[in-house]
């Protein structure tokens, strides 16, 4: 029975040391994989990352990981020089198979979210416009200030969100994903003038591709009182730049 018991009270201490090392390792990786992702991305603001699966030591022998949680802040992402930031980017890589030196991999898939806020909603316009909710999901309130006959005009729209494939953009917003901003109608409508003024200043489109983990894309969005949601999704998907 002493000898049991001292198995026992073995076993229990060097795996509560197992343990230990392990939770350590994890979060010595997650914070270094952080980092590489932060420098990779250009976060202006903060990168976290979760590393799922218990033992942690066994997964990284096998270089494969059953699941990485990531949470960036401050993403700027856009195209074409025109930068729209993001004020959260959170995704899940599944069945992550990291590089030889352990700086960063590749997720079989990989899906997420993404919130853009008004105030820089706003700012991505470029046109002077103010963007807020629009009441209901998809919609939103678009103020701006337009010269009408040498007379400043301030009018407020409900706009439609949506994201369409660039090829249904114009120009600059060709290819890729496009968010548009797209009044339901405006002031002065069918008036020769008055109509392409406003839309001037409250339709805009935005394509949305650099700055994402490479392989991850836009699938839809939505809006709410917090800002505009963007889903995305991919497959083959880099962490850290891999």
């Amino acid at each position: 029975m002493r000898f049991l018991r001292f198995v026992m009270i073995v076993a229990v201490v060097l795996g509560g040391l197992f343990v230990g090392a392990d939770r350590w390792a994890v979060s010595y990786a997650e914070n270094r994989l952080a980092e590489k992702v932060q420098a990779h991305q250009g976060v202006a603001g903060s990168a976290e990352v979760d590393i799922h699966g218990f033992p942690f030591l066994t997964q990284a022998l096998s270089h494969e990981l059953e699941q990485v949680d990531l949470t960036l802040k401050g993403v700027d992402a856009g195209a074409d020089g025109r930068k729209t930031r993001l004020s959260q980017l959170d995704a899940s890589f599944h069945d992550v198979k990291l590089n030889a030196d352990y700086s960063g991999g590749t997720a079989k898939r990989a899906e997420g979210t993404a919130l853009i806020s008004y105030e820089d909603l706003t700012k991505a316009s470029q046109n002077g416009a103010t963007l807020t909710y629009g009441g209901q999901p998809g919609k939103l309130k678009v103020t701006a200030t337009v010269d009408v006959l040498g007379r400043p005009l301030t009018r407020s729209v409900i706009s439609t969100v949506t994201l369409v494939d660039g090829k249904e953009g114009s120009g600059a917003a060709a290819g890729g994903k496009t968010v548009r901003v797209r009044a339901d109608s405006v002031p002065g409508e069918g008036i020769p003038g008055i109509e392409s003024a406003i839309r001037k200043r409250t339709d805009f489109e935005r394509r949305i591709d650099d700055g994402l983990p490479a392989g991850l894309k836009l699938t839809a969005l939505t809006s709410d009182e917090a800002g505009v949601h963007l889903t995305l999704t991919g497959t083959d998907v880099s962490l850290a730049g891999s």
